[in-house]
C-alpha cells in the first residue's frame, strides 16, 4: 500500500514550552549521556582487559553494556543536535532509520536478558555441566545469534511498518522515533502490521519472560534446598542483580504501554528515563556491585596510576 500523502519529514516536539531554556535542557541531557557512555565503556574495557573475567557471565554483561551505549547513542545525540541548532525537522528516512536501530537494540536486550537468566540457571542448578553447555564456542554463537536475530527481525518489522499510510499530523511528541509515535501519524494500518506486531510481542516479550520466570522458579527451588546459609547467600547474590534488571526492563515496558495516548508530557518524561537513566542504572546494578568486577576495576586503576607515575 502506498502512502496517501507525501510525508517527507517529521517535526519532533518532545517538550512543550522549552524553546527559551534550551541550554538548561541541553546540559543535563549531555551530562547524563556522557556518564552513561563512559560507565558502560569502562565496564567493557575492564572485562576485556582482565583475563579472569573472560567467562560467559561477563561476556553477557559486556554485551549488555554495548546495548546500553547503543540505546542512548541512537536517541540522545540527535536530540542534543536539535537543542543546539533549534532544527526539529527529521526526514522520513532518518526517522525510520532511528526507529530501526532503536528496535534492534531493544530486541537484542530482551533476548540477552533471557540468555543471562539461563546462564544463572545453569550455574546454580547444573553447575557440573556449566563449562560444557556455555563453552567459548557456544557463547560466541549465542552472541552472534542475538545480534543477527535483532537486526534481521527489525528489518522485517520496519518493512511491514512502511506499508502504513501517513496522512495525519507529522508532529512527533518525543525526542526520537518509535512505533507508538509513528502510528499516530498514520490514518490506515494494514492487517499484516497488527499480525506481525502480535507475533513480535509473543516471540520477543512473552516467551523470553516465561522462560526467565521458569528459570527463576528452578533457581529458587535449588537455593531453598541448600543446607548451608553461606551457600544460599552466595547463590542468591549471583542472580539477584539480574532479577533487578529484569524487573526494570519489563516494568518500564508495562508502564510505557499503559501511558494514555493523549499524555505527551508524561510519555516524554517516561522515555527520557527509559533511554538515558536506565542505561546508567544497569551497569551499576549488574557490574559495579559485582565483587569480581570491582576488584578488576581497582587493579586497572592501580596499573593506570602506576603507568602515569612512571611517565
Amino acid at each position: 500500500m502506498k502512502n496517501e500523502t507525501s510525508v517527507q519529514y517529521f517535526y519532533m516536539l518532545p517538550f512543550s514550552g522549552y524553546t527559551n531554556t534550551r541550554p538548561l535542557v541541553f546540559f543535563p541531557f549531555f551530562l547524563i549521556y556522557l556518564v552513561g557512555v563512559l560507565v558502560n565503556f569502562l565496564i567493557i574495557t575492564v572485562i576485556y582487559l582482565e583475563v579472569q573475567l573472560h567467562k560467559p557471565m561477563y561476556l553477557f554483561i559486556s554485551n549488555l553494556s554495548i546495548i546500553d551505549i547503543f540505546y542512548t547513542s541512537v536517541t540522545v545525540p540527535k536530540f542534543l543536535h536539535m537543542l543546539l541548532s533549534g532544527n526539529h525537522i527529521v526526514s522520513f528516512s532518518q526517522c525510520y532509520t532511528q526507529f530501526y536501530f532503536f528496535l534492534s537494540v531493544g530486541t537484542a536486550e530482551g533476548i540477552l536478558l533471557f540468555i543471562m537468566a539461563y546462564d544463572r540457571y545453569v550455574a546454580i542448578c547444573i553447575p557440573l555441566h556449566y563449562h560444557q553447555i556455555l563453552n567459548h564456542r557456544n557463547c560466541t554463537l549465542i552472541t552472534i545469534g542475538i545480534w543477527t536475530t535483532a537486526f534481521l527481525n527489525s528489518l522485517f518489522y520496519i518493512a511491514t511498518a512502511l506499508k502504513m499510510s501517513s496522512c495525519h499530523s507529522n508532529i512527533i511528541h518525543l525526542f526520537f522515533c518509535d512505533i507508538k509515535s509513528l502510528t499516530r501519524t498514520t490514518c490506515t494500518t494494514t492487517q499484516l502490521f497488527f499480525i506481525v506486531t502480535g507475533i513480535e510481542i509473543f516471540m520477543f516479550v512473552v516467551i523470553p519472560l516465561i522462560c526467565t520466570l521458569i528459570s527463576y522458579v528452578n533457581i529458587f527451588s535449588i537455593i531453598f534446598k541448600m543446607k548451608s546459609k553461606e551457600s544460599q547467600t552466595k547463590a542468591f547474590s549471583t542472580f539477584s542483580s539480574h532479577v533487578a534488571i529484569i524487573s526494570i526492563y519489563y516494568g518500564s515496558g508495562v508502564i510505557g504501554y499503559f501511558i494514555p495516548p493523549y499524555s505527551e508530557v508524561l510519555e516524554s518524561m517516561f522515555y527520557t528515563v527509559h533511554t538515558t537513566i536506565i542505561p546508567i542504572i544497569n551497569p551499576i546494578i549488574y557490574s559495579l556491585q559485582n565483587s569480581n568486577v570491582q576488584s578488576a576495576l581497582l587493579r586497572l586503576v592501580r596499573r593506570t596510576w602506576i603507568l602515569k607515575s612512571d611517565i
